[in-house]
């Protein structure tokens, strides 16, 4: 067991604009400002998948951001980081909303 537990970062968002283009814009946007930041151990971003209709999925979304931390340390701060502000204030108008899913995790 690492010393350090690690934090999963998983954030649904839903847009106002529901096109394809938009939500194809809006994974784009994750790649550029939200991947890569110091920390990260696994890092993705997409679009709900249409096929998956079980009772059990939520489907109150449209794209999809999973972000895994090495520690909290590295969370919080990616919360404060530029480019991770930058895409908040950036993308921000077109959400109707947003989820966010955090946790720890890591192997046995």
């Amino acid at each position: 067991m690492p010393d350090r537990q690690q934090i999963a970062h998983n954030v649904f968002f839903t847009l106002k604009d529901q096109s394809v283009e938009a939500k194809e814009a809006m994974v784009a946007e994750c790649h550029k400002y939200l991947s890569g930041h110091p920390g990260v151990l696994y890092y993705a971003a997409g679009l709900l998948t249409p096929e998956l209709e079980r009772p059990v999925n939520d489907r109150a979304f449209d794209v999809a951001l999973h972000v895994i931390f090495d520690s909290l340390e590295s969370q919080n701060a990616y919360q404060v980081a530029e480019r991770h502000l930058e895409f908040i204030a950036k993308n921000k108008e077109g959400w109707a909303q947003v989820r966010v899913f955090d946790s720890t995790v890591g192997g046995e």
